[in-house]
């Protein structure tokens, strides 16, 4: 059984307009950068051993900044990490893309929310299989996460209208059985910090 703690990226500039990121390789903003810090004081004293992210540079400057403030190895990326794909949808306002998308209509060029969840699933299995035994952050995006919780919790989380925050920590274990959310342990940072 390992623990993984999946921790969303700081903000952009792209999440305070609210606009949708996907592949998009927008940077970090001096409120994402403050943001991760605070990731990695609720991160300090767990007996984390190691680091990894997305090959994206917000979560991999999120991972360094983790990594160095915690005195970890610098993070090691894996490209089935990154945020969902939403095709011709990259850079629209979250609500215009609720307003043309909502209700299943399909993305053009977009992957699925259940590719995404089987990615993502296989991304987890790789790192774990590295070293099984020690307890790993991983670095991710919302949508990531998102799939993660919803195929973890058997579609009950997260709630209808709930987000991912910039800088949110989550607590999964990778067991025999697959991977589990952690009883009562999720925590979010961030916004809620003072962030």
């Amino acid at each position: 059984m390992t623990l993984l703690a999946l921790v969303r990226h700081g903000q952009t500039d792209w999440n305070a307009e609210r606009r949708i990121q996907g592949r998009t390789d927008i940077p970090l903003n001096d409120t994402g950068r403050a943001q991760d810090l605070l990731a990695a004081e609720a991160l300090r004293d767990g007996g984390w051993q190691r680091i990894a992210s997305s090959t994206l540079g917000r979560a991999t400057e999120t991972a360094e900044i983790i990594a160095s403030a915690l005195g970890l190895e610098p993070p090691a990326t894996h490209p089935g990490l990154m945020e969902r794909d939403y095709g011709v949808a990259e850079g629209t306002l979250v609500a215009d893309f609720h307003a043309r998308y909502d209700g299943g209509v399909p993305v053009p060029g977009a992957e699925t929310h259940e590719e995404l969840t089987e990615r993502a699933l296989a991304a987890l299995a790789e790192v774990v299989a590295q070293e099984p035994d020690a307890p790993t952050i991983v670095v991710a995006h919302g949508g990531v996460i998102r799939g993660l919780l919803g195929h973890a919790s058997n579609g009950a989380l997260p709630r209808p209208g709930e987000r991912i925050d910039n800088a949110s920590v989550t607590l999964f274990r990778m067991t025999d059985d697959g991977l589990v959310l952690a009883a009562d342990e999720r925590e979010s940072v961030g916004a809620e910090r003072g962030a």
